[in-house]
């Protein structure tokens, strides 16, 4: 059975004429960029030629509609237009093997079709949720945040390495207000997890390692609290021949014998 994919016309522009059909469904079709690329339906991961892959990527991340000339430009920088063009439209062929409604075509934009799920998506709504204050901290988003990876970390494109440094720096900012905030509710083993994973992301943040420290002292876990100071002070001195800021060293004073 195949399921309709979305033809409402937009005044000025043609009705989206999906480059593939959905078959089952029943089934989610959902894409992960996150720790590197899937693509699944139900249960049945899906396999595409890489070329195919990086026109779906390029396409999920714009999260809008992107003229083919633009997506046939950036993915391939060094051909000619024409040899461009030609490469993304062997491209969108080769994505109607799998027989999924992966990416849906207006006219001379290129979309990804709006039944398709995305972690990448998911990941930012969350975050921004988070860094506005409008999130309730509950398990299953926390995951999200805590357990994400690098985006496409086997990639080296340009665009790709942009947006992988801009969703790593939302995913830090998000990990450090939720250790903070889970500190101030009284969840400390979570609000530590959130603040592990912050330091590991990036060792020289300050800011990771102040909300770290806050929340072992919160939970009374003095020992932590100077551990965590210690190794920071050992690192901020190798790396940058520098000491820890007085507002991360005031956390710690008073605390050794």
């Amino acid at each position: 059975m195949t399921t309709a994919v979305a033809t409402a016309s937009h005044e000025g522009q043609p009705s989206p004429r999906p480059i593939l059909s959905v078959h089952s469904g029943s089934e989610d079709v959902r894409l992960s960029l996150m720790r590197g690329f899937s693509l699944v339906c139900g249960n049945r991961p899906v396999t595409i030629p890489l070329s195919a892959q990086r026109v779906v990527a390029f396409v999920a991340l714009r999260d809008r509609p992107t003229l083919r000339p633009h997506v046939a430009e950036m993915l391939w920088l060094d051909a000619t237009e024409t040899r461009a063009m030609a490469n993304l439209r062997s491209a969108l062929w080769r994505l109607r093997q799998p027989g999924l409604a992966v990416v849906e075509a207006r006219g001379d934009y290129l979309t990804l079709n709006r039944q398709v799920a995305v972690d990448v998506r998911e990941f930012v709504s969350r975050s921004r949720r988070v860094l506005g204050g409008e999130d309730d901290l509950g398990a299953v988003g926390l995951d999200m945040i805590v357990v994400a990876g690098d985006l496409l970390p086997d990639w080296y494109d340009e665009w790709v390495t942009i947006e992988r440094e801009h969703l790593r720096q939302l995913r830090l900012h998000a990990l450090e207000r939720v250790c903070v905030e889970l500190t101030q509710a009284g969840r400390f083993g979570q609000a530590i997890e959130a603040g592990l994973a912050a330091i590991a992301e990036e060792p020289l943040h300050e800011s990771g390692h102040r909300a770290l420290i806050g929340a072992h002292l919160a939970e009374g876990n003095r020992a932590e609290a100077l551990r965590q100071y210690d190794a920071y002070a050992r690192l901020m001195r190798d790396e940058l021949r520098l000491d820890p800021s007085p507002e991360v060293t005031l956390l710690v004073a008073g605390l050794r014998p």
